[in-house]
This record gives C-alpha cells, sequence and structure tokens, in this order.
C-alpha cells in the first residue's frame, strides 16, 4: 500500500512538473500579436475549418500581395496563403507536406522569389516559419533543413530552452495572449491600407553567377513531384512587385524547369499594367509589397487565371461554407475600416507587421 501511495506522489509531481514547464513555456514564447505578427500566421491554418481549393506557399510575396477575400468576393474561390516571412523552399515544401495531411486543394501556387536563398539564413525568420507548425513529420525535416549552424533540435523540441530569457521582459500581452490569440490575417492574407509610392530601386547588383542554387531547385522539385502524386494542379508565380529584385536569368531557369514539367509559370512583372496596378498607389511601403488595394486587384487576376484552368468549386452557391466566409468578409472590413480610421487620427499605422526589407 505504501509502495502504490509512493508512485501516485511520483506521478502526481512529474504531471505538476510537466503542466507547469508547458505553462511557463507558453509564457515566454512570443506571441507575435503586436508588431512583428508575422511569427503568428503559420499556426492561424489550424483553425480554419472552410475548405480551401487553392493554397498559396511562399514568403511575403503572397501573403502581402493576395486578397484571399477578394479571391471568394469575386469568383468563391476559397483559400488559403500558407506564408511567412522570408519562407525559404525547403519551408515551402514542408508547409505543403504538412498542408496534404490535412486537406487536398485541388491548386497549389509558389511563388518564385524564394528560389534566390540555397541555405538556411537567419534563426529569427526560421522561427516564424517553423514554430507555429503543429508537430509531425513534417516540422522535424523542416527543422534539421532550416538550423543555422547556431542552433539546435533541442531548443525547438522544448522552446523554454530558447526563451527563457524574456521572463525579464514580459508584458501583460505575454498573459492575455497565453492561450490563445487573437487572428492577425484574413485566410492567410495580411492587410495594410496605407500609400507609399513605389521609389526608384538602385540598378541591380551584379551577380558573379546567376545559377540557382541546388537545394532550392531540389526542394521544387519535391514540391512539384508531391503535388503530382496527390494529384494536385501546381503553379509557379513571380509576384508583380520588382524589389527584391528577380533577374531575368533567374527566370530564364524558372521557365525551363515549368516547361520541362508541364507546369504553368507566370511572371506578373510582366503583365502589371495588364492586372491594373498602380504602383503610386497599389503599395505601402515604396513598391516593396502591395497594399490592399494592390492585392485587391492581383487577387482579381489570379483569380481570373485559376477560374479558367482549373475546375474549382464557386462556394458562393455552398450555404454552409458561405456562412464561414461572411464571417471572414466582415472582419476583413473591420480591419480595414480600423486602419483607415488609424490612418485618418495618426497619419500613419501602428503596430501593424514587420515590414521586413530583406523577404
Amino acid at each position: 500500500m505504501k509502495k502504490s501511495k509512493k508512485i501516485i506522489i511520483i506521478l502526481a509531481f512529474v504531471v505538476v512538473t510537466a503542466v507547469l514547464l508547458w505553462m511557463a513555456q507558453r509564457l515566454v514564447m512570443p506571441k507575435y500579436q503586436k508588431g512583428i505578427i508575422e511569427g503568428s500566421m503559420i499556426e492561424e491554418y489550424y483553425g480554419d475549418k472552410a475548405p480551401h481549393e487553392v493554397v498559396f506557399i511562399g514568403d511575403c510575396e503572397v501573403y502581402e500581395n493576395i486578397s484571399t477575400v477578394e479571391l471568394y468576393e469575386k469568383y468563391g474561390i476559397s483559400s488559403y496563403i500558407r506564408g511567412s516571412a522570408q519562407q525559404l523552399t525547403w519551408q515551402s515544401y514542408y508547409l505543403l507536406e504538412d498542408t496534404l495531411r490535412y486537406e487536398k486543394p485541388k491548386v497549389v501556387v509558389f511563388n518564385v522569389l524564394a528560389l534566390k536563398y540555397n541555405e538556411p539564413q537567419s534563426e529569427s525568420y526560421n522561427r516564424m516559419s517553423i514554430d507555429g507548425m503543429k508537430w509531425s513529420s513534417s516540422k522535424w525535416n523542416n527543422i534539421k533543413a532550416s538550423m543555422t549552424e547556431d542552433e539546435n533540435m533541442l531548443e525547438y523540441i522544448f522552446p523554454l530552452l530558447r526563451y527563457h530569457s524574456r521572463w525579464s521582459s514580459l508584458t501583460s500581452d505575454d498573459f492575455k495572449y497565453m492561450f490563445k490569440k487573437d487572428l492577425v490575417t484574413v485566410n492567410g492574407y495580411y492587410m495594410r491600407c496605407d500609400v507609399f509610392a513605389e521609389m526608384d530601386f538602385p540598378p541591380a547588383p551584379t551577380l558573379t553567377d546567376y545559377t540557382l542554387g541546388d537545394n532550392a531547385m531540389y526542394y521544387l522539385e519535391k514540391m512539384a513531384d508531391l503535388c503530382e502524386e496527390n494529384g494536385v494542379k501546381f503553379v509557379l508565380i513571380k509576384a508583380p512587385t520588382l524589389y527584391p529584385y528577380w533577374y531575368p536569368e533567374w527566370d530564364q531557369q524558372v521557365q525551363d524547369f515549368a516547361n520541362s514539367r508541364g507546369i504553368d509559370y507566370i511572371n506578373y512583372i510582366d503583365i502589371r499594367d495588364d492586372i491594373g496596378l498602380d504602383m503610386s498607389q497599389d503599395t505601402y511601403d515604396g513598391g516593396l509589397h502591395l497594399n490592399i488595394y494592390g492585392a485587391e486587384k492581383f487577387a482579381d487576376s489570379l483569380g481570373e487565371y485559376l477560374v479558367a484552368n482549373a475546375d474549382l468549386t464557386d462556394y458562393r452557391n455552398d450555404s454552409e461554407v458561405n456562412a464561414m466566409w461572411e464571417e471572414k468578409i466582415q472582419r476583413y472590413n473591420d480591419l480595414r475600416e480600423a486602419q483607415l480610421l488609424e490612418l485618418e487620427q495618426y497619419g500613419e499605422l501602428r503596430s501593424w507587421g514587420m515590414n521586413a526589407v530583406d523577404n
């Protein structure tokens, strides 16, 4: 009897300790609710209950440039953007792999700018792409592929080891968002309503080698293979923004790859006028990313292509899904109204994202 009681006490101690450590970990992990909100984007996907026949994967050139609500309102396309800041090609592959664990979209669209990177870049960006993923072999392999020399797997498994030093800088928001966060996107789309016209960019630097890296192209191949195996149409795009530079030599390599695999590739830089973009009004940060006005125009063009080239459902005719999207549309409009009010009051938006230049 004494032995059984001792075992129960030990087990209770282990459970209580584990719960306390888990709570401490939840407390010290960054919440990404203000300022650098991009770290919240990946995990938001898991809470969305609507079906997604189109999934966009990539960096800021998808999550800032494509209005998912415009795609729905104009075409009835139910879509989601699984994007994150400086999302590398292998991170996009493992997010695609992860997505296919939950649903099978009809179309996956990948933005090719990330192909410029062939090696891991930054722990902070890695964290924003990976920490929000649910645990699976996809997350494990994503971490292994993405870690820089100074990172280690144990700190991804137990983020408390990485973020324990945040104890001294905790704020009320860390307690407020400890267990539940506010949504920072609308189906992966990050909204900006301010306007700052496209600037004159300096000349593109001359490179010693214009060959896209083997590692990046390997994961592009794997994405194409994975889509083919699952009967998903795979589409490549280059967003219509001019900076960071997209060299003609890179463009040709992607076009050659697309041709070899029978994949559609659309470079929207070449057809900015056809989209109707006015880069004196349709960007919020000097031409690096589109604002809501540009993102809606870009979505219009993408939607026209998608409807013409894929057998997509018009979910406006599905009462259950349409009800879900009506809630998203309301939140989209509320976000826009809040930003426009803030612009009117202060002349600028505050705490609406990191606006990372090197995405």
